[in-house]
């Protein structure tokens, strides 16, 4: 079985790009922290994993995530092999992401990057679902919900 799931911070905003034949693909790398420290007292490491994702996916993430946002994603492990340009065989590991979910709240969010109210464009970006989606955010402060 191949299913892979990591949580961490989006080190830059995903890159959404389409394919010749207009399907959209995502790419974005996630900082996920490992879950012990060093037995010598020193930091707690940290791994960079690349994450494509595709179609709906994609335009999601590209729409709803931004650099420092806490994320949970869920897919699979997959190893490609390539030339690079000098003709050298390289071979790389990405996550291939099947769901992609907020781990933090808007008000978290907001608050971890500074901002003291939210920007026009990200708060009116929430009034309809991503296409093909079951995504909506609520109108409400998180204060009101009763979990």
């Amino acid at each position: 079985m191949n299913q892979i799931v990591i949580m961490g911070r989006m080190t830059r905003d995903p890159e959404l790009r389409q394919t010749p034949n207009g399907i959209s693909v995502a790419s974005f790398t996630l900082a996920v922290d490992r879950g012990f420290t060093p037995r010598d007292g020193g930091e707690r490491q940290t791994d960079f994993i690349d994450v494509v994702a595709w179609r709906n996916t994609a335009e999601f993430v590209s729409k709803y995530f931004t650099k420092g946002q806490m994320a949970a994603v869920t897919g699979r492990l997959q190893i490609r092999d390539w030339t690079d340009k000098d003709g050298n065989k390289r071979r790389s590991a990405e996550v291939v992401a099947d769901s992609i979910f907020f781990t933090e709240s808007k008000r978290s969010r907001e608050a971890s990057l500074g901002q003291t109210e939210s920007r026009d464009d990200y708060s009116s970006s929430f009034s309809t679902p991503v296409e093909g989606s079951d995504f909506a955010e609520l109108d409400m402060d998180d204060g009101e919900l009763p979990f």
